[in-house]
Formats: C-alpha cells, sequence, structure tokens
C-alpha cells in the first residue's frame, strides 16, 4: 500500500482516535462487499481501509508510520514477524460485528446462512375497521423456504460437503507483507460448507420468490400509523436460516362524515338558522353505525360543541371508547323566495331596539372603542 493512511481515511494527521473510528465506519459501510457485490473497485477499497484503520488505531503502530511512513513496516516478515496483526481475532472483528451484526440479521459468525430480511406491507383501512376491528387477507411478495430442497439448497436432500477452498473453516487468509488479512471464503462464502449438486428449484439458495396469502388481525382501537407483527412472515433465510418478520403499517383513509382525534370522535352537523335560533332535537349518526339524538338550545351558534358520552373510538386493548363531539354549523339562507325575504325584513324590523345578536354587538362595540382610541 502507497497511499497515504489518513487520506484513506479522509481525516487529518491530527485526527482523535474517536475521529479515526468515525471515518473508518463510514467508509466500511460504504465499501462493504455485501452491499457492493461484484464491485473489485469497493472490495479493494474495503481492503485499504481496513488496513489503514488497522495501523493508526494503534498508538505505536501510528507513532512508527507517521515518523517512517511505510518504510516502517516493510521489513514485516512473512510470518507476521515484527509484530504483524490477525485480523480474524479482536480488533478488527470485534468493531465488525458492532458494525454489521444488525445490518446482516444478527450478530456475524462462522457460516454463510443468514436470516431473511424484515418486510414491510402498508395497508389502507376505514374507520369503521378501526373501531370494529377485523381480518385482513393480504398477499405479499416474498423469498419463501424452497419446496423441492425444504431449504437445504441440495437436490433430493443431500448433504452439503465440506468447503475444499478453507478446508471448512469458512474464512481464508492471505499474507500482504506486514499485514495477515482474513476475510470470508469466496467459494462458500463463510459456509464452510458447499453443495456439490445444487437444487434446481432455488439454485442452491435454498429460498424462491413466491406471492404468500396471509391472514391479518386487526384489533379494535387501532390508530393511524399503527404497526402490527407478523413473526418468521418476512422473506426466509439463506439455506434454511430462519425467515425474517412481516411489519404492517396501517393508514386510515380519511372518512366522509368523522374526524377522529386519538379515542374521540368530532362530527360537523350542518343546522338551519331558525331551528339554531328556536331549538329542537337532532338526531346524527354514531360510528358503530347507530344514531343519537342532540338537544340543541334556543340561540345556538357556529361552533358550539355537543360532547355525547362513549359514542368515540374503541380504544385499544381496553373495553371503553371515547367521546363523540357534535360542531354545530349554523347555515345562512340561500334562494330566498320573495315572502321570506319579506318576512326577515319584519323580523328585522321587529328586533329594532332589542338584543338579539350579542356575538355582533360586541364585536361592533370594541370597533367603536377601537376608533374612538385611534383619536386621542
Amino acid at each position: 500500500m502507497s497511499k497515504d493512511l489518513y487520506e484513506i481515511l479522509g481525516v487529518a494527521r491530527n485526527a482523535s482516535p474517536d475521529d479515526l473510528k468515525k471515518a473508518f465506519r463510514g467508509l466500511a459501510k460504504e465499501h462493504h462487499p455485501d452491499r457492493n457485490p461484484g464491485d473489485d473497485e469497493s472490495e479493494h477499497k474495503f481492503k485499504e481501509i481496513n488496513l489503514a484503520y488497522e495501523i493508526l488505531k494503534d498508538p505505536e503502530k501510528r507513532a512508527a508510520y507517521d515518523r517512517y511512513g511505510h518504510a516502517a513496516f516493510e521489513n514485516a516478515g512473512a510470518g507476521g514477524q515484527g509484530g504483524g496483526f490477525d485480523f480474524g481475532s479482536g480488533g478488527f472483528a470485534d468493531i465488525f460485528d458492532e458494525m454489521f451484526g444488525e445490518f446482516m440479521g444478527g450478530r456475524r459468525g462462522r457460516g454463510g446462512n443468514r436470516r431473511g430480511s424484515d418486510l414491510r406491507y402498508n395497508l389502507e383501512i376505514s374507520l369503521e375497521d378501526a373501531f370494529h376491528g377485523r381480518s385482513a387477507e393480504i398477499r405479499v411478495p416474498s423469498s419463501v423456504t424452497c419446496d423441492s430442497c425444504s431449504g437445504s439448497g441440495a437436490e433430493g436432500g443431500a448433504q452439503p460437503v465440506s468447503c475444499p477452498t478453507c478446508q471448512g473453516a469458512g474464512k481464508v487468509r492471505s499474507q500482504q507483507g506486514f499485514f495477515t488479512v482474513e476475510r470470508a471464503c469466496p467459494n462458500c462464502r463463510g459456509a464452510g460448507q458447499v453443495i456439490d449438486n445444487p437444487c434446481r428449484g432455488c439454485n442452491g439458495t435454498g429460498r424462491t420468490q413466491k406471492e404468500k396469502a396471509l391472514s391479518v388481525k386487526i384489533p379494535p382501537g387501532v390508530e393511524d400509523g399503527t404497526r402490527i407483527r407478523l413473526s418468521g412472515e418476512g422473506e426466509a433465510g439463506m439455506n434454511g436460516a430462519s425467515a425474517g418478520d412481516l411489519y404492517i403499517f396501517l393508514s386510515l383513509t380519511p372518512h366522509r362524515l368523522f374526524q377522529r382525534d386519538q379515542a374521540d370522535i368530532f362530527c360537523k352537523v350542518p343546522m338551519s338558522m331558525t331551528a339554531a335560533a328556536l331549538g329542537g332535537e337532532v338526531e346524527v349518526p354514531t360510528i358503530d353505525g347507530g344514531k343519537a339524538k342532540v338537544n340543541v338550545p334556543p340561540g345556538t351558534q357556529t361552533g358550539q360543541q355537543f360532547r355525547l358520552r362513549s359514542k368515540g373510538m374503541s380504544v385499544l386493548n381496553a373495553r371503553q371508547r371515547g367521546d363523540m363531539y357534535v360542531e354545530a354549523r349554523i347555515e345562512t339562507p340561500v334562494n330566498l323566495s320573495r315572502k321570506q325575504r319579506e318576512l326577515l325584513q319584519e323580523f328585522e324590523k321587529a328586533g329594532a331596539g332589542r338584543s338579539f345578536s350579542p356575538e355582533s354587538e360586541g364585536f361592533f362595540a370594541k370597533v367603536k372603542e377601537f376608533w374612538e382610541d385611534l383619536k386621542d
């Protein structure tokens, strides 16, 4: 390696250990072979990053490199003499586990069998479904265990044999001057075993692409964004490894009558001017499909709310329900006949000198005060 180690990691020569580690993590994730399959340039870059970090993270080796450069390591023996280090134990292996354990579906260990990926499915339901709860049938495209080989990857149920490249170790080592580099065996991909006669149904992977039909139980009271986990219903694992999980994300379609706020339901009900002025009784729908009567007092104004206890949404994992709020929306008459206009004019004259619009009177009183203050 002739490139400057600090340049490889993209850090200054006075970078702290934390800066080195942070730079290494970011670059290693970006160029990891599992994320760049078949990319020789990324694989080469990945090796360079590892070697650079192994030197610079060690205070003694870093000091030697800062003083003598690459010459400090050129005389190391092929067997690792002169302070060579092994990537397979401690150090880099621990960091690798920490970084890629979750990304690979669990802590990496020997073997190419990897847990299947988790899947996400977006399911849209109605507000009524969220209230009552229901079972939904969904179809999910996924990787499933191969029926022909039962997930083993071998034709006719044959057993895998020891990998001839790594002799069953699952990893190979190569000497690069001062360094001993250990990596997963390219032949068996770290499994330590290979299949002589791969299954024709899955090409030896142990899984095939197929659409799965599943039943999802939606409990009453779910909210928008609720996540339901179906364990083991994600993608099948490689060569018989455990399957991932399926996560159902629920979204609620807007309702034509109701608005929801957690467990409460809101409904805007239009009322005629006369009904609001004289008072009376209004029948409104409820989310459970029933009806409820609301007593509207005389003089009801737009925006006034009436509470119906326990007429709202179901509460998740509980027996109680939220409340329903009916909001009055007073309508101004339109398309009046001549007779109606005359009656309204008579109504206006009959109210002269009387207070029957307190809100407007209060507003214009404030307007008058505002104008008087401007004159002062």
